[in-house]
């Protein structure tokens, strides 16, 4: 199974699960997406790797369009039927990658993006179509976990997060966000950084990571440095916490 596939399989089975869960339905970001919107409201917004559709349900009550775009078909059902029952009729879904958007040159007043990229095939190249669909002057606005400064902090987070779900390629640093939206030709900045706590069992579950995989997180964490265990928050029932950084870019 190719990569692409691997992503697609393994959000599809899980689409309800991310719907539910309260680490993506809720948080101060999404109220941040919102009042940017709503700051110009009538645009027209593109939800990158929309998922579970948690920010174009955040926006659309502020743009005159949302489209969620996402590489898994089952996520995007979801999104659709989330939105007829929220009566969101402003969201319309659709299916493809990151890297090859099916949209025209200057689209969208905004392009959206929230716990995806870390599963990006090649985030160079979707920034650039980011840019490409993007009007003049419009603005990229990005979520995602962050990647740690430290190579003994930074090997821990990226092999707990392959261990549950072997889609993800990569969290990157916040330097490296910067670089990436650089190249493809914006100012882009860090706008916030936080700690996001992570519930162990929930956190497995919902990506119905197998038990070998689980025990492998679990001795990842017990036989870590103090100072990895430290960092990560990391408790007696293996829960822990994660940086998120938000990027702004125009």
């Amino acid at each position: 199974m190719k990569h692409r596939e691997q992503v697609a399989d393994a959000f599809g089975s899980t689409a309800a699960a991310y719907l539910a869960s309260p680490s993506h339905a809720t948080g101060a970001d999404l109220r941040t997406l919102a009042a940017e919107v709503a700051a110009k409201p009538g645009g027209s917004v593109l939800d990158l790797g929309c998922g579970a559709g948690h920010v174009s349900f955040a926006v659309a009550p502020h743009a005159a369009t949302v489209t969620a775009y996402d590489l898994s078909e089952q996520m995007l059902e979801t999104v659709a039927a989330a939105a007829r029952e929220r009566r969101l009729d402003t969201i319309r879904t659709q299916q493809g990658a990151a890297e090859a958007l099916p949209f025209a040159d200057a689209s969208f007043d905004w392009v959206l993006s929230r716990f995806s990229a870390h599963h990006w095939h090649d985030v160079p190249a979707a920034l650039a179509e980011v840019r490409r669909v993007l009007k003049p002057g419009a603005r990229a606005i990005f979520v995602d976990v962050a990647g740690a400064d430290h190579p003994l902090l930074d090997t821990y987070l990226q092999s707990i997060e392959l261990l549950r779900d072997t889609s993800h390629i990569r969290d990157y640093r916040a330097d490296e966000w910067v670089a990436f939206f650089e190249r493809a030709g914006f100012e882009a900045h860090v706008r916030e950084r936080w700690r996001l706590p992570m519930q162990f069992d929930q956190w497995v579950a919902r990506m119905r990571t197998p038990a070998e995989r689980v025990a492998g997180i679990r001795s990842l964490w017990r036989a870590a440095p103090d100072e990895v265990r430290e960092y990560f928050a990391v408790a007696e029932d293996d829960s822990f916490e994660i940086d998120v950084l938000m990027i702004d870019a125009r």
